[in-house]
């Protein structure tokens, strides 16, 4: 059968607890060291990520907002623009009813004055024609 020595289990005893503590200052406390700077590392990273994130979206809102004000100046300046374009329009056309008024009136006083040559010139030719239809009723 099995026969156990006291002396062997107490040899094998020691050397179990020196190999822990051997394998634990080799082999456990460095493993378990990386693992907890990886945990660490991912941390930050995650952090990182995190502080990324909050910057991006502060970053999209001011964009956001830079991009309304600047639609709204644009709609402001294009009203404006607008506006001046509408009261230039007007401008413009009351000159030209202005001058095309002036223009007609113009136009009706030569009218007028020609027409007032005309009369006069016909007035002195139904003076000759009158003579002359008096002379050849007379003569007839």
């Amino acid at each position: 059968m099995l026969d156990i020595q006291p002396i062997w289990l107490l040899v094998l005893a020691a050397n179990f607890i020196v190999l822990i503590f051997l394998l634990n200052a080799i082999l456990f406390k460095p493993v378990m060291d990386m693992f907890k700077k990886r945990e660490d590392t991912i941390k930050g990273d995650l952090e990182t990520a995190k502080v990324m994130a909050e910057k991006r979206e502060e970053g999209i809102a001011r964009l956001n907002r830079e991009l309304a004000e600047s639609r709204t100046k644009a709609k402001e300046t294009f009203e404006a623009l607008r506006h001046e374009g509408v009261m230039k329009q007007k401008e413009v056309i009351s000159a030209a009813e202005a001058e095309a008024v002036s223009i007609i009136e113009k136009a009706r006083a030569e009218i007028k004055a020609e027409a007032e040559k005309a009369r006069a010139g016909l007035r002195a030719d139904i003076d000759k024609f009158s003579d002359e239809i008096v002379r050849k009723l007379v003569s007839a």
